[in-house]
């Protein structure tokens, strides 16, 4: 691949704010190995926007302060030629003015909320720009996991009976919910529906534990979302990259954690912590037999589709290690550390990795541009001629 200039985006309003700066840190570091040019932007805890070369350096987040009162606000907007740049939205003299960054694809390394659940992607696909990764549907489906269930469960594709419900449902039905809920049979676990890297996840074995359980999830997201669990429990990760036409699956892993659930601690926190999600301890490939490995694999393919994702996505299976019954968990349409580790098992590397990614958000950018995307009619010019009277179902000015 040529050089490329790629604005690289990360932080945002999510309670995984710090992962998704460990991923960007990552990317770029990767992307630089290619000679890539490298365009921060930063969105902060509150939502702001910034750029600034000091933000492609991790030691520089230990004093976010600092941080940002040193970086530029800036925001998407076109210039006066027409093209998409990231604009800072303050100049620094009084007749100096603000300075724009040209790019050719922006590569997302959010994780959950606004960045990862498709709204990015929708401001993306507004100003018509090339990104990496799934489009607005498939983030949005990825990130609500009730949804992503209903529709595997549609297909069906094998997934684990639960209950779902609203903090306003839980509040006028508490002992109706809670009923349904000891009809799986505990233990069951309790997760936020809208977000990730186990955060607000909490194992329930009886009546008790599970009201204190979904109170706290309910701490991260109004709706929740109670699952039976599988016991004994071996949890299968593996990395899809491709298009719903053409994608491929890596090899399989088994993350190992300190408990029957993988905890935040377990992905981020063991080993060298600044590695992200490639700092957690995990037998790749995962120790499975072979036709077990081909049926996750032909499995996690199916649902990448199925879903509407592009670019690359990691899927979490649950596998009965009594039973051999596989289960799907959940879709991370940007996983933590972009699965790299899972994909240098095949001899693709990092940064040739990103460099896949990109090329297949170009291509389909491409695609979609080669399409129409306007009618020519002059519809507005009739209908202004007749004038808001004549038009039916409306009613004149008064």
């Amino acid at each position: 691949m040529s050089n490329k200039t790629i604005l690289v985006a990360f932080g945002g309003a999510s309670p995984e704010h710090e992962v998704s700066v460990l991923t960007a840190m990552q990317s770029i570091a990767a992307l630089r190995e290619r000679n890539h040019t490298i365009i921060p932007l930063y969105i902060g805890k509150t939502g702001r926007w910034y750029t600034g070369k000091n933000l492609t350096n991790l030691e520089e987040y230990k004093d976010l302060k600092t941080l940002i009162a040193s970086s530029a606000p800036c925001t998407f907007a076109h210039n006066e030629n027409g093209r998409v740049v990231l604009m800072e939205t303050s100049s620094k003299g009084l007749f100096s003015k603000p300075k724009s960054f040209h790019f050719d694809v922006v590569l997302p390394a959010f994780h959950g909320s606004d960045g990862e659940n498709g709204a990015f992607q929708g401001v993306c696909e507004t100003f018509n720009i090339p990104y990496t990764g799934s489009g607005v549907l498939g983030s949005s489906v990825g990130m609500d996991k009730l949804t992503a269930k209903s529709l595997c469960r549609s297909a069906r594709f094998p997934v684990v009976d639960d209950v779902g419900f609203y903090e306003s449902e839980w509040v006028e039905n508490k002992a109706s919910i809670i009923e349904n809920i000891a009809n799986l049979g505990y233990p069951v676990f309790v997760k936020p529906v809208s977000l990730g890297s186990s955060i607000g996840v909490t194992r329930a074995s009886d009546e008790n534990t599970l009201i204190n359980a979904v109170e706290s999830a309910f701490r991260y997201d109004r709706h929740v979302l109670v699952e039976k669990g599988v016991s004994p429990l071996k949890e299968i990760n593996c990395s899809v990259m491709g298009t719903v036409e053409n994608a491929t699956a890596s090899v399989l892993e088994h993350p190992m954690g300190s408990e029957e659930l993988l905890s935040f601690k377990d992905k981020y926190q063991r080993g060298e912590g600044a590695k992200g999600m490639a700092s957690a301890d995990r037998i790749i490939p995962a120790e499975l037999p072979s036709d077990k490995t081909e049926e996750i694999r032909t499995l996690a393919v199916q649902i990448f589709k199925k879903l509407n994702c592009s670019g690359l996505a990691r899927l979490d299976f649950l596998l009965n290690a009594e039973t051999n019954e596989v289960f799907f968990n959940e879709i991370n349409t940007i996983p933590g550390s972009f699965s790299f580790y899972l994909w240098d098992h095949s001899d693709i590397s990092f940064p040739e990795l990103l460099e896949r990614l990109i090329a297949i958000a170009l291509e389909q950018h491409q695609q979609k541009n080669g399409r129409v995307r306007s009618y020519e009619t002059n519809l507005l010019s009739q209908k202004a001629a007749i004038g808001l009277k004549g038009l039916k179902g409306t009613k004149g000015p008064r």
